[in-house]
């Protein structure tokens, strides 16, 4: 989580201040820092992180207190002095480091992790308190098997789940309404809504590992949600191979489905749609700006911002340049756009063959509500023959998972334009679900090149 990845950051830095504070403390005056010494610290960075990790330092729980995480911490700050002397038994630097310099590395750096976690501890209690930092969580499935879940995870030292409520099919005869003092919330189709609303972080399923058709089945429902899903094996007789388990504290897990871009690999996303993105602003401005005038030269009246589905089927405006006639404007895509329709305008047929209506998107993808490259955002009353999108693919809504995008992997791929039968848009969401499961910040890139390559086969597109 980025709670996880900060730290790591955060001990990064008093590793190397530490060292550039030793230096200076133990060479006053001196002009410059040698390359053995940035060498040093540099291994030293690379080296506390593996042994704070072998020590479990980074989990969450940990910074809850301070002795423990203090004790690991320090423990792998130790070992990482140990290295450097057994190197130094074995290979003869000649000196290259002063030794009252890594004597001073040591306590300064020691320094800079207690006081750093004595503050981080502070922080989060009080976003414990808040219930900032937990995960919320829906247990899947009543009875005595969700009940034993439940007391396991609150006898759990430093739980960090924090659970909602419980979802069943089974009616309370079977299934009790309270479970363990937890009410229960509906049933399993009630929860994909009810998991969008609340924003939950983790299902865990407590239906036994041998009732795999009734596990597949409700995992056909859920999957659409952009959160993990975690199978409990705590008390199930079946078993498996350890690496086959993650982990609720000490209680064993098989991982069903995992939330798609998250932690680094979200901030990493967001980062480069931000940097991307605002060059492409600035470098497709005079464009923007020609095809505006055009729109308003050949056609008068307002801009109607359509409403399309984003993330977590949220439904957002998005911003885009107008092509049709504004009399006959249809933001909420109730009919769609056919070869030769007479509501599109004479600019709106050329700027939507080239995709040129689209540019203003950057805007939503500055402001958060999309991203450069994913899923197109469809309309929120898109349909083929009278039949809703999601009606006529089995999980559509899983390609809401992600933000949705400017360009992505369908629209390369020539799945772009109408959808005039049903394995068009089979064939879309496919290659949607595809990139989401694939997702990489080089995937994005490699999309990002051949889209202006793409465009130029705009045969279905009108």
């Amino acid at each position: 989580m980025l709670l996880v990845g900060g730290v790591r950051l955060l001990d990064a830095a008093i590793v190397i201040g530490a060292g550039l504070g030793a230096h200076e403390y133990a060479f006053p005056g001196s002009p410059a820092i040698a390359w053995p010494y940035l060498a040093a610290m540099t291994a030293s960075v690379v080296l506390l992180a593996i042994f704070a990790q072998a020590a479990d330092a980074y989990h969450v729980v940990a910074f809850r207190s301070l002795g423990g995480q203090v004790g690991r911490l320090l423990g792998a700050w130790t070992l990482v002095f140990a290295g450097f002397a057994v190197i130094g038994a074995f290979f003869d630097f000649g000196g290259m480091v002063a030794r009252n310099w890594l004597g001073f590395w040591f306590v300064f750096g020691a320094g800079g992790f207690i006081f750093s976690r004595a503050c981080l501890v502070v922080m989060v209690q009080r976003w414990a308190r808040d219930g900032r930092l937990g995960r919320k969580a829906v247990i899947v499935g009543g009875g005595e098997p969700a009940a034993d879940l439940i007391r396991a995870l609150e006898s759990t030292p430093g739980n960090d789940v924090n659970i909602c409520g419980v979802f069943d099919d089974r009616s309370n005869d079977r299934s009790p309404a309270i479970v363990a003092g937890y009410p229960k919330l509906g049933n399993i189709a009630e929860l994909v809504e009810f998991g969008r609303l609340a924003k939950i972080d983790l299902l865990i399923v407590t239906i036994p590992v041998s009732a795999k058709g009734r596990v597949a089945e409700i995992l056909k429902t859920l999957w659409v949600l952009p959160v993990d899903i975690r199978l409990s094996a705590h008390t199930d007789k079946l078993r498996f191979r350890p690496r086959a388990y993650s982990y609720l504290g000490a209680i064993p897990m098989v991982e069903l489905a995992e939330k798609p871009i998250q932690n680094w690999d979200f901030v990493a996303k967001r980062a480069f749609d931000l940097i991307v993105g605002t060059l492409a602003l600035i470098f497709l401005a005079p464009l923007m700006i020609g095809a505006a005038i055009a729109i308003k030269l050949d056609t008068k009246g307002p801009v109607l911002p359509p409403k399309r589905y984003g993330f977590n089927n949220e439904v957002i405006s998005i911003f885009k340049f107008r092509s049709m006639k504004h009399e006959m404007a249809d933001p909420d895509a109730k009919v769609v756009v056919t070869k030769g329709d007479p509501r599109v305008t004479r600019v709106g047929r050329f700027i939507r063959k080239t995709s040129i209506d689209e540019l203003p998107q950057l805007f939503n993808v500055l402001k958060g509500e999309l991203s450069l490259v994913g899923p197109r955002p469809h309309a929120v009353n898109a349909h083929t023959s009278q039949r809703l999108w999601n009606d006529v693919v089995d999980g559509y809504f899983a390609r809401h998972k992600v933000k949705p995008g400017v360009t992505g992997w369908a629209q390369i791929n020539g799945w772009r334009g109408e959808i005039d039968d049903n394995e068009k848009l089979r064939k879309r969401v496919d290659h949607d679900l595809y990139y989401i499961e694939n997702w990489s910040i080089l995937f994005d890139a490699v999309i990002l090149a051949k889209t202006p390559f793409a465009l130029t086969k705009s045969e279905n597109a009108y």
